[in-house]
């Protein structure tokens, strides 16, 4: 199993949970760090949210002890307070600040921030040199492969950000005019693997494990992140080092192995979340749950009626394909 290092921090292998927001939450960071991400992180939070001292912004930065290593990202545009913010933050138990310069939200990008860097290397670069010069932990940035496809920025931005002291860089190969939208271009990762020296990870379009060893091979990336196809199957983490050790892999369990997946999920978000929060959450998990099964849109639709654990039992215990 080969290994990745970024700055001074060992991660267990090549395989990175995507930041996804309404989704790596702590608790399903665990359980994928369980199923073995070998880096998992959070999603992202307002630098400038975090200086107001906003209480949802703290939550979103609660680490747990079983998920480890973990990249805490911010986002935020301006040089000064973003360095100010790391500094404060430090302190807390992640292993890896990372820089949202990807996000395509309308919001974020009309802001100034997330993708809406791609348009400015010498601000993102400025963005990270503050940052380096207050912390010791090591800062990775992750950028898209430019504003759309007149402007393909990514091999510039990652030099910048190198010059900058960035340990390494991620990069979506996609344009922010995509968002998710048409086929990710693993060319531009390739060009920036070749550019930079610093590790380079790659993100875009990996659904598997096959394809994961494919993105390796075809840029020389150093990682891989994988984003939505860890939404409803955190078993994918086992798949990837079974198949880079193996050349096998199970794939998702059946029926009854992903209604005790569910279950536990739930069990876990109830624990941090409370009752109410964690059935809420559950609806928004039970889609990617259940993609595949016979009868998924029926049990969504039942799932989306539950309030409670017990409720949500009984609905999971009668569903035909569980």
């Amino acid at each position: 199993m080969k290994t990745l290092k970024i700055g001074s921090v060992q991660l267990k292998n090549r395989y990175i949970l995507a930041p996804m927001a309404g989704t790596t939450d702590m608790v399903f960071r665990s359980i994928c760090s369980s199923f073995g991400a070998g880096m998992v992180c959070t999603e992202m939070v307002s630098a400038k949210a975090v200086s107001y001292g906003d209480k949802k912004s703290q939550a979103l930065m609660e680490i747990s002890p079983d998920e480890a290593p973990v990249s805490l990202q911010i986002f935020g545009s301006d040089p000064v307070l973003m360095g100010e913010v790391a500094a404060a933050i430090e302190g807390l138990p992640f292993s890896i600040l990372d820089i949202n310069m990807g996000c395509p939200v309308k919001k974020v990008f009309g802001n100034g921030e997330g993708s809406a860097l791609m348009k400015d290397p010498h601000l993102a670069a400025d963005i990270v040199r503050q940052i380096t010069r207050r912390i010791k932990k090591p800062v990775t940035a992750k950028i898209r492969s430019g504003v759309d496809a007149m402007h393909i920025n990514a091999v510039e931005v990652a030099r910048r950000l190198e010059d900058a002291g960035a340990s390494a860089v991620a990069v979506h190969g996609r344009t922010r005019e995509q968002l998710y939208r048409g086929q990710a271009d693993w060319d531009v990762i390739r060009q920036v693997k070749e550019a930079v020296d610093i590790p380079v990870i790659g993100s875009g379009d990996v659904t598997d494990p096959p394809s994961a060893e494919r993105m390796l091979r075809e840029t020389g990336c150093d990682g891989v992140m994988i984003g939505r196809a860890a939404r409803g199957n955190p078993w994918i983490f086992k798949d990837l080092e079974d198949y880079e050790e193996k050349g096998t892999y199970g794939g998702r369990p059946g029926p009854s192995g992903i209604r005790d997946m569910i279950l536990y999920h739930t069990q876990r978000l109830i624990e941090q979340k409370g009752e109410r929060m964690a059935i809420l959450q559950m609806r928004t998990h039970a889609p990617y749950y259940s993609r595949g099964l016979s009868g998924a849109a029926s049990l969504r639709e039942k799932i989306n009626n539950v309030n409670t654990y017990g409720e949500l039992e009984k609905v999971l215990a009668f569903f035909p394909e569980m």
